[in-house]
């Protein structure tokens, strides 16, 4: 021990701009990192994740690392906005703070800390006690970065670079009314001239990409933007020596070569991805895990010595003998820290306060869950969508269906139980249509491929999508009329492009109601309890085909297909 402490003496006494490391010397960090918080700053009713339980853990490693010589570097795949209401409407200033007290040394913005104005991102900035990275956020009007682009670390004489990336889906998939004066650009683009002007001026040792930009299986995004694989793959070998990232959601645990584990079991080994030198690692969402790489470094060369994610405190439900259930957990409980505890505590009662009104009732499950709205028709769906044709008088309606996010069980309704289905707090809007306009329309949106926030949720529609357009379109069960005036309610996200919605906001007979989603459908929920979950059930309306060569039709999925003239020159 006396002499790698004199080891380290003499390479922490290297001048602070070289950051030299020692020939033959072992150098040990340790690589902490989450992704996609939304807001679960408090553990769940199952009393699963949560700051307080997280920093218990975090602490843990970060004593087993230093025991071991080594030291930690804590870093968040971004997404820290949006999920529940508690944080929602304090704008995740308890998330930011209970980050400070863990001890996070930097965080990739998401597209999600845009789900509100830029004024209440730049408030997120000044309470965290850490730097949020972006390279590839661009303000139009001057032509400069936005955002800290990197940030520089020092671990036990080495240095460590961490580059900020987002989604460049960004634009697409947030509220465009936000980004008028934004631009996002190529992610790998921006990695490649930050990463070389480091090795210029700054000369790190170990280069880390921190990116809220999704892992996609082989570099197979679909309708998304390029993710973690795909850009690893783009740049040069040795370019970046990891990315921890965010955004898909997943538990980047590999069955194979370019194959993700289908169900990945908590406790499990783990494997990462590694693509083009790169390690690319993500701890699923929501603080379900700490994903822990221990590295170690030696004459220029990086190696990663291990990797798992660390379960915090999650559970599985379980028969006992008598019939009843139980939540065990997957592996061995952790304690929740007094001192976060303590902080957080305020927060969670401030916004109990607001939330636990019971508004209504509904008679059977509304299906709200990110595995049905963005693959099929759900009663959930429905539901808001006649909230919005209420408010508006509309004669149908459409929206995204990654604009549902959360399910609503029989029972009681709470404001709470409203606020986590639709969170982002958009305005409901509407448009006055000519049919052959609503036609083109539809031909657009309907065929916007399944599992994609885009995926379409309809009411008081019917119709077929074939891959290039719709046919049998009937609105309310009459058939579509080319010259007839129809209203269409959405939400102002999709009327001004989000999720690559065609725009109607410059219609003539567009009107945005400045009425908030979740208010509306409070408002509705109330004055039409207790809600017959049946009766918002789909029943087969809207079907998808496409035409084979010999002519006969059959199921398909969505395909990608060009908006009509009469779309693309409204945007």
């Amino acid at each position: 021990m006396k002499k790698m402490s004199l080891v380290l003496v003499i390479a922490l006494s290297v001048p602070a701009a070289a950051h030299a490391w020692v020939k033959d010397h072992v150098y040990k960090f340790t690589v902490l990192h989450t992704n996609d918080h939304h807001g679960r700053f408090w553990n769940n009713e199952h009393d699963e994740y949560g700051l307080a339980a997280q920093k218990t853990m975090m602490d843990q490693i970060r004593y087993d690392v230093q025991a071991h010589g080594g030291q930690v570097l804590i870093l968040s795949g971004g997404d820290i906005n949006t999920g529940v209401p508690e944080s929602d409407l304090q704008d995740a200033e308890p998330d930011f703070r209970g980050m400070n007290l863990i001890g996070y040394d930097a965080m990739a913005i998401g597209n999600h800390e845009f789900d509100n104005p830029l004024t209440v991102l730049r408030q997120q900035q000044k309470w965290a006690k850490f730097p949020l990275l972006s390279a590839n956020i661009y303000q139009k009007s001057t032509g400069k970065r936005l955002f800290q682009p990197y940030a520089l670390f020092n671990r036990m004489g080495l240095k460590i670079a961490v580059i900020g990336l987002t989604t460049d889906d960004t634009a697409k998939i947030g509220n465009p009314e936000f980004f008028t004066d934004m631009e996002f650009r190529k992610p790998a683009d921006e990695a490649k001239s930050v990463v070389e002007a480091l090795r210029k001026k700054e000369k790190p040792d170990v280069i880390i990409a921190a990116t809220h930009m999704g892992h996609y299986d082989n570099g197979q995004h679909g309708s998304n933007a390029p993710g973690d694989v795909e850009m690893a793959r783009a740049l040069p070998a040795g370019y970046l020596n990891m990315i921890v990232g965010g955004h898909s959601q997943d538990p980047v645990c590999m069955a194979k070569p370019n194959v993700k584990q289908a169900d990945y079991v908590p406790g499990t080994p783990c494997q990462p991805d590694q693509q083009n030198g790169t390690w690319i690692v993500q701890a699923h969402e929501w603080g379900k895990y700490i994903g822990r790489a221990d590295f170690t470094f030696l004459n220029g060369k990086l190696t990663l010595e291990h990797y798992e994610l660390v379960p915090i405190n999650l559970r599985h439900k379980v028969k006992n003998a008598d019939g009843s259930s139980s939540w065990i957990n997957y592996t061995q409980e952790i304690a929740k820290n007094p001192g976060m505890m303590k902080l957080l505590t305020p927060f969670q009662k401030k916004g109990e306060a607001q939330l636990g009104v019971k508004i209504g009732s509904v008679n059977g499950y509304l299906e709200g869950d990110r595995s049905k709205v963005r693959f099929k028709q759900t009663n959930l769906a429905r539901v808001l969508l006649a909230a919005q044709m209420a408010r508006t008088d509309a004669d149908f309606a459409v929206m995204s269906g990654g604009g549902v996010r959360d399910s609503i069980e029989a029972g009681p309704i709470t404001y709470k139980d409203v606020l986590k289905v639709q969170p982002f707090g958009n305005t409901v809007a509407y448009a006055d249509m000519k049919g052959s306009e609503v036609k083109k329309y539809l031909g657009v949106v309907a065929n916007i491929k399944v599992d994609s926030g885009g995926y379409a949720q309809f009411a008081n529609v019917s119709l077929v999508a074939d891959g290039t357009g719709v046919s049998a379109v009937k609105i309310n069960g009459k058939p579509l009329e080319d010259e007839k005036t129809y209203r269409m309610a959405t939400l102002s996200f999709n009327a001004t492009g989000g999720d690559g919605y065609p725009a109607i906001n410059k219609l003539p007979g567009y009107v945005n109601t400045g009425f908030v989603d979740a208010e509306v459908l409070k408002q509705y929920i109330q004055s039409h309890s207790p809600l017959d979950a049946s009766a918002f059930e789909p029943k087969g309306e809207i079907v998808y085909q496409e035409k084979s060569q010999q002519g006969e039709e059959k199921p398909a999925p969505h395909k990608k297909w060009h908006l009509p003239k009469i779309f693309t020159a409204m945007r």
